[in-house]
């Protein structure tokens, strides 16, 4: 099995439920997509990288995005071409060069276009999908680039489990040692099926999108994601979102993950 394969599970168990939730406290943002609306947008991410920029297997696509719904569709995606990822969300930009394509934020655009990236899309990361305003450099816009791409995806070639699904840091997993790392990875954790996980933007960036993304799809838990997190908040927020369990934030009542009951 490949990461689709873990998109494809949650399809059966609940298309319509609320499968990521996301909150930006810094913009008051709060967005949801079921397991069919994320599908929707994987395939158009799919699509255009396929389409446009030739991914495949053996292609790389660099991610410089934060914690973010839309990086999420980003990252399966690009595993649904079976193309490896090299996830920069740590900011390391200077391993973006040797990428086939690059997707970043429109904040980080900057010191990206002095590389020379030949292949270089920018994601405003607005809450409705909607692209850059004001943007005027070389990079071409996500928002309007995915959106003329089909709701449906079929690969070229089958993704192969045995090629390179994640570059982060000093690893390498193969797509089907991503589905393996998140399986084990959500027994070490304690996830079950039915989990409603609240995570913290510091903690899914320090622990890769195998914690954040995979685990959580592998077990049949849906997630709330928490970007720019108020402490204040995030109580009532789990009252709200019927929080099951938290990933790097401890609140009074709720199982935190990795930790004994």
């Amino acid at each position: 099995m490949d990461p689709t394969g873990l998109l494809a599970g949650a399809l059966r168990r609940d298309p319509a439920g609320p499968l990521i939730t996301h909150y930006d406290d810094a913009t008051g943002e709060r967005v949801e997509l079921s397991g069919t609306t994320l599908a929707n947008w994987v395939a158009k991410t799919a699509n255009l990288l396929q389409d446009e920029f030739d991914v495949g297997t053996g292609s790389t696509v660099a991610v410089a995005l934060p914690v973010h719904w839309q990086t999420a569709a980003v990252l399966l995606g690009a595993w649904s071409c079976g193309a490896a990822v090299l996830d920069t969300a740590a900011e390391d930009d200077g391993r973006l060069a040797g990428a086939d394509v690059v997707l970043a934020s429109a904040d980080r655009l900057a010191p990206l276009e002095e590389l020379g990236l030949d292949e270089l899309l920018g994601l405003s990361l607005h809450p409705l999908g909607m692209g850059m305003a004001g943007y005027a450099g070389p990079a071409r816009d996500f928002a309007l680039e995915v959106r003329g791409h089909g709701d449906h995806f079929s690969p070229y070639s089958p993704p192969d489990p045995a090629s390179p699904g994640l570059l982060l840091g000093g690893v390498q997993l193969t797509l089907g040692g991503l589905v393996d790392t998140a399986a084990e990875l959500a027994g070490r954790l304690g996830l079950v099926a039915g989990d409603r996980v609240l995570v913290d933007e510091h903690t899914a960036t320090e622990a890769g999108p195998v914690a954040w993304l995979l685990a959580p799809l592998y077990a049949g838990a849906s997630l709330v994601l928490c970007r720019h997190p108020f402490p204040e908040r995030l109580p009532q927020r789990a009252a709200d979102e019927r929080v099951t369990a938290t990933l790097g934030v401890k609140l009074d009542g709720i199982r935190e993950l990795g930790r004994p009951a």
